[in-house]
């Protein structure tokens, strides 16, 4: 499927039997990109990009009329939201569940941006994944976060725990842990991350930090664990980013993570091209859950030592 538009007018497209509008598709919604062209990217992604939205309450950021004009988190759908979303229910809040294709494009025509998942799915009470937050003071410190990233992936291979790695579509990496369904708390997730980023820290204060606070931060990377917990959210793999590269969160294997790496690279259109050239990264996430059962008694270990 390809949505073409050679002037400004309403195109309908027809995805599992449902109608979905596409208004002002030759609106820009960064400098050089199109609505057309962003619903494009959407419908390419979506393969890959569907998977990791299903079963969670979804926040976005939508940016109605170009990243270049105000933005607004949306958690709530609003009330002209087609019968063909699915809704759920949580906390005073109707939150919309991206199940589908003609969902996923629904919400791109309406400027939806940027896709935020919890850590969990709504019907579960635990997180499928734990997450490290890689967060460096600028893009022009990104290096930082390689060396994070590639201290971690050391430390996680001697402990036979298996992970990949994002970038976040700005200025930092994030290393996702995939995790059973219900097989462990916030509580004992939170022992790991607290360790491993404790370890990062005392390894090389010079780089690193957990310091919350900006300011005390300086020029160092800020190793974010705090962020893994009920209610909170990340940027999901394969979102673009409101900002005007229209950077992606684009998975990578561990292997083009070097010193040469640069987060500007991954472009929707680079993600494209290596989606089309089979480049991109192919995860067996179940397999991966299963290898990371060992996890509980790594914690019990940690928990030994405090």
């Amino acid at each position: 499927m390809h949505m073409g538009a050679s002037k400004n007018e309403r195109i309908k497209l027809t995805i599992n039997d449902q109608e979905v509008a596409i208004t002002n598709p030759m609106k820009k919604l960064w400098p050089s990109i199109t609505k057309s062209e962003y619903i494009n990217y959407l419908i390419t992604v979506s393969p890959l990009l569907l998977p990791y939205l299903r079963k969670r309450l979804l926040t976005v950021i939508r940016y109605p009329n170009g990243v270049q004009n105000e933005a607004f988190f949306q958690k709530n759908s609003p009330e002209y939201t087609p019968d063909f979303v699915e809704t759920k229910m949580d906390d005073g809040k109707n939150y919309i569940l991206c199940s589908n294709l003609e969902t996923l494009i629904w919400l791109g025509n309406q400027g939806a941006i940027e896709y935020h998942i919890p850590f969990q799915q709504f019907d579960e009470n635990g997180p499928r994944e734990i997450v490290f937050d890689l967060d460096p003071p600028s893009r022009d410190h990104f290096l930082l976060a390689i060396e994070a990233a590639l201290i971690i992936k050391e430390i996680l291979e001697k402990l036979n725990i298996v992970s990949y790695i994002k970038t976040s579509g700005n200025k930092g990496m994030q290393i996702l842990i995939p995790l059973l369904s219900n097989s462990f708390t916030y509580e004992e997730t939170k022992v790991f991350t607290a360790f491993i980023a404790s370890y990062l820290v005392n390894k090389e204060p010079k780089w690193f930090t957990i310091e919350r606070l900006k300011k005390n931060r300086k020029e160092r990377l800020y190793v974010d664990f705090i962020q893994h917990a009920e209610g909170k959210t990340i940027i999901a793999p394969y979102s673009v980013r409101g900002n005007e590269d229209a950077l992606v969160s684009t998975p990578l294997q561990w292997s083009e993570v070097t010193r040469q790496l640069n987060p500007s690279t991954f472009t929707m259109g680079e993600v494209i091209n290596r989606i089309k050239g089979e480049n991109h990264l192919k995860l067996n996430l179940k397999e991966m859950e299963i290898k990371n059962k060992g996890l509980h008694q790594l914690i019990k270990n940690i928990n030994n030592l405090t």
